[in-house]
């Protein structure tokens, strides 16, 4: 047995339904063992960009590829739906429809054995994969972007420390954190949040004046209602989104202020997404969630069941084409070091096919990769079997992956919030992989 596996990873595993860890090195790849460190690293991204394949991206068909296998009616032979292409790592291999990604792949920390017990639900997977554990009665625990709102996020900004782009949901939420710590939610990214656009029948004198009034309210509950948290965080929000409501703020949504070949390398809708994303950090924003799950493609989205696999590939040719966009631009920007890329999923796919040619729930193996954040790149984070059903080497639980990107953003995961007088940690026991920090 693995000497980097502790007692806290063996009931991990156990949970998931893998009996057994074998206890030879795997053949995959450059997969690499890690070992907890015995001092927390601290890596020193200031920004996340969290890019969420909703319905869960099959890994088997983007990042860790097996033989190749065929839907076909009658044959069902299990495998990749895609052939696989070398990349900037040495012999580490991805799927043949990221051919821009593989030739950045020295920019990625890929994980290939993230894992969890929930697979017949994608509301509760998408929770634990934001969440980072399972919702109990007593406590409505804060979503990823707001502990990171909390932790980096500045009071006195001009800008929100958390945007979500698509649309609001309880899964993306502060929990106990309360309101300040809620996200900005944007559906029409070109013009930025509708309830911050001032109606175009109220003048800037109509808008002062009603300010000043507003101003007076504030302040009168304020003095009554002085130690009422929901009292203060409510007039908090309404004075933050004054602030937004600026044209400052306003700028950043300015696409057409970029030039006409970067938008162009950006691709579709989800490109131009990643590419606000891009503004809203380099604008102080500590974290952006952008959706891609774009159904009229392929009628699933990521969920590829049935005739929603068909066209998969088309979804990640786009991937891949916005994906490297943006990394070339925060690199030509100077931000990719400071800005941690997490492409995530709420589970992956089996490597077996459906009676319509698509695919299952898989949550027993599944990859994330991270691009830049100041991580040690271009490595290989676990292994799994010769049909990526499960883990041969390197589990990492959830906790885990989220103990790893607040690390690489500069916060402790084991540092405790508080839920009242309830002490929380901010992951459920999780470790980071220090073998990304330098």
């Amino acid at each position: 047995m693995h000497d980097f596996l502790t007692r806290r990873h063996l009931l991990q595993i156990a949970g998931t339904g893998l009996t057994t860890v074998s206890a030879t090195t795997s053949s995959a790849p450059q997969a690499s063992t890690w070992t907890p460190p015995t001092a927390t690293p601290r890596g020193s991204a200031k920004a996340c960009i969290f890019i969420w394949l909703g319905g869960g991206a099959a890994q088997i068909d983007t990042w860790d590829p097996k033989v190749q296998g065929d839907p076909s009616q009658g044959i069902k032979k299990p495998g990749s739906a895609y052939g696989s292409i070398t990349t900037a790592i040495s012999e580490v291999q991805i799927c043949e429809h990221l051919p821009a990604i593989a030739q950045r792949m020295d920019k990625c920390c890929l994980i290939r054995s993230v894992h969890h017990e929930v697979i017949d639900e994608h509301a509760a997977a998408v929770n634990r994969m934001h969440i980072g554990r399972a919702p109990t009665g007593t406590t409505v625990y804060p979503s990823i972007g707001s502990v990171v709102s909390h932790e980096l996020g500045q009071n006195d900004s001009d800008v929100p420390a958390y945007v979500v782009m698509g649309y609001p949901s309880a899964t993306r939420g502060p929990g106990f954190l309360g309101a300040r710590h809620n996200y900005l939610y944007l559906i029409d990214t070109e013009s930025g949040p509708a309830g911050l656009r001032r109606p175009l029948d109220v003048t800037p004198e109509r808008l002062a004046r009603r300010q000043r009034m507003m101003k007076n309210v504030r302040q009168d509950l304020q003095r009554r209602y002085s130690g009422f948290r929901d009292v203060q965080d409510y007039l908090a929000a309404g004075e933050k989104g004054d602030a937004l409501a600026g044209p400052a703020f306003a700028s950043v949504f300015d696409l057409a202020s970029e030039p006409a070949d970067l938008r162009t390398a950006y691709g579709s809708e989800f490109g131009q997404r990643c590419l606000l994303a891009r503004r809203l950090v380099q604008s102080g924003v500590k974290f952006v969630e952008v959706a891609f799950n774009l159904n009229f493609i392929n009628g699933t989205g990521w969920d590829t069941h049935n005739d929603g696999q068909k066209n998969q590939h088309v979804l990640i040719q786009e991937l891949d084409k916005s994906l490297a966009a943006l990394l070339d631009d925060l690199e030509r920007n100077a931000l990719l070091d400071s800005t941690l890329i997490v492409v995530a999923t709420e589970f992956g796919r089996p490597p077996e096919f459906d009676g319509g040619g698509g695919r299952g729930h898989q949550s027993t193996a599944f990859s994330v990769p991270l691009f830049g954040g100041g991580l040690k790149t271009g490595t290989v984070i676990g292994a799994t079997d010769e049909f990526s059903r499960k883990i041969s080497d390197s589990p990492v639980s959830v906790p885990d992956l989220h103990a790893t990107i607040y690390a690489a953003l500069g916060i402790d995961p084991a540092k405790e919030l508080y839920d009242g007088d309830r002490p929380v940690p901010l992951t459920d026991h999780g470790v980071p992989i220090g073998k990304l920090f330098a």
